[in-house]
């Protein structure tokens, strides 16, 4: 990161709490997409987001690298690794559900609930268990031929792990957007952005949601969460809220829209952010909380 432009500012905690690593500046590592999105960390640390108008998976690698891991992509939106490393993406080009194989080999988990066509799976996270909670906005995108949802609403879906059972888990979001799960596997985050809130629930064991607590006042585009509890939302910037929803930190972001962040990087102390036509990076004090083994 030595070359890249370090630029914005942060302002929260005092330094002996911040999350923040000592003297951390945000760092711009590389330019000129068309809208970032979606970015993930895998095993080793590289993180992969996507460029979803230009319809490509990049690839920024542990030691600064940039690549192009998969173009075309299905117009790939949020993204997620499961333990087997497969890279399952919100492809939202045909409204379907990826999982990429580390050699780039496409398998089309689903695309449809009760036989109507899924409205556009927007994030997905990954639970132990190898389910995949995701959430299904209508955005309407341009390379569709449709402008009507086949849906009743938009909501939050589990899919099972080998795809074949898809229940909807929740029924009274505006639009759901960010989606993120404690490593436990026992607690789920949801931004409803539509109604400018984050919630939580609880995962039950049968893979159902219950106790629904609304988490802040704040929506958000994507989020992910550290090993200390926060939860960083997206937007404006990089919002971080601790584990009771109070917020401790603000990220400022040089963009007009800030999509989405994870953490990445050989200790998984980096925080990558995907803002626009911009990807960021910071190094914090804390690690990730869902970290790929």
């Amino acid at each position: 990161m030595a070359a890249a432009l370090v630029l914005g500012s942060c302002h929260g905690l005092t330094a002996a709490e911040s999350i923040l690593a000592p003297g951390a500046k945000l760092v711009k590592l590389a330019g000129d997409f068309k809208f970032t999105e979606g970015p993930t960390c895998d095993a080793q640390g590289n993180v992969f987001f996507t460029d979803q108008p230009n319809d490509r998976i990049l690839k920024w690698s542990v030691d600064g690298k940039l690549s192009t891991f998969k173009q075309p992509a299905g117009r790939a939106n949020g993204m997620f690794f499961d333990a087997r490393g497969n890279l399952i993406a919100c492809a939202d080009e045909k409204n379907e559900m990826w999982s990429i194989a580390p050699d780039g080999k496409v398998t089309v988990l689903f695309s449809r609930y009760q036989n109507r066509l899924l409205n556009g799976p927007n994030d997905v996270w990954v639970h132990p268990d190898g389910s995949l909670y995701f959430s299904d906005p209508f955005y309407k995108r341009p390379w569709w031929k449709h402008d009507k949802s086949e849906q009743d609403g938009e909501h939050v879906y589990r899919a099972s792990a080998d795809g074949a059972t898809i229940t909807r888990v929740t029924t009274d979001l505006k639009q759901p957007n960010g989606i993120i799960g404690t490593p436990d596997g026992k607690r789920l985050f949801v931004a409803d952005i539509g109604a400018r809130k984050t919630y939580s629930f609880d995962i039950q064991a049968d893979g159902t949601l219950a106790n629904k607590k609304l988490f802040c006042e704040l929506g958000s585009d994507g989020m992910t969460l550290d090993s200390e509890g926060n939860v960083y939302l997206t937007g404006r910037g990089v919002s971080v809220f601790d584990k009771n929803g109070q917020k401790i930190e603000q990220i400022d972001v040089p963009e007009s829209w800030t999509a989405n962040v994870s953490f990445g990087g050989k200790d998984r102390k980096t925080l990558f952010i995907t803002a626009s036509k911009s990807l960021y990076a910071i190094e914090l004090r804390v690690k990730s909380a869902n970290a790929a083994k």
